[in-house]
């Protein structure tokens, strides 16, 4: 793959990021709940960190070990319900599920730039940045289970 073909990679991907911060921010500006509010900001926040990452790794190049991230796991919970529509004054456990689909689409852009290319430091690049965007999901399936499933006092 040639320079040009990689830096549109990266471009893409920076585009992509760009697009999730301002859809967790426009879906803070909706919800209702301070939590919530706090959990999309945070998550928009990573967002802002990958494009961040992904510029960096672009404009001076870190190769494949400056990305360093953790495996994740998997709960699959977006991918058994479905996602509603954002809307002003969301319930906090509709804003996690409606993030936990971003994120899903996220990881699977990742995976599918990652399957048409052939071992290599781009391929690489985009499998960790695949892994992340499951952390990020995983993050947002667990605070969807707690808003709709709220522990209760008898255990």
């Amino acid at each position: 793959m040639g320079t040009r073909e990689f830096a549109a990679i990266i471009d893409l991907a920076i585009a992509k990021e760009e697009e999730a911060y301002d859809s967790y921010m426009e879906l803070a500006k909706m919800v209702t709940g301070k939590e919530a509010r706090d959990a999309l900001e945070y998550i928009a926040g990573e967002e802002k960190k990958h494009k961040d990452f992904l510029v960096d790794y672009r404009d001076r190049g870190y190769g494949s070990e400056g990305l360093t991230m953790s495996t994740a796991v998997d709960y699959k919970i977006a991918e058994h319900l479905q996602a509603p529509e954002p809307k002003a004054g969301m319930e906090g456990k509709d804003v996690y599920l409606l993030a936990a689909h971003r994120e899903k689409s996220a990881h699977e852009f990742y995976l599918s730039l990652a399957s048409i290319h052939s071992a290599g430091e781009a391929k690489e690049m985009l499998l960790k940045m695949a892994q992340e965007e499951l952390k990020h999901k995983e993050k947002m399936e667990y605070f969807y289970t707690n808003a709709a499933f709220p522990q209760t006092d008898g255990g």
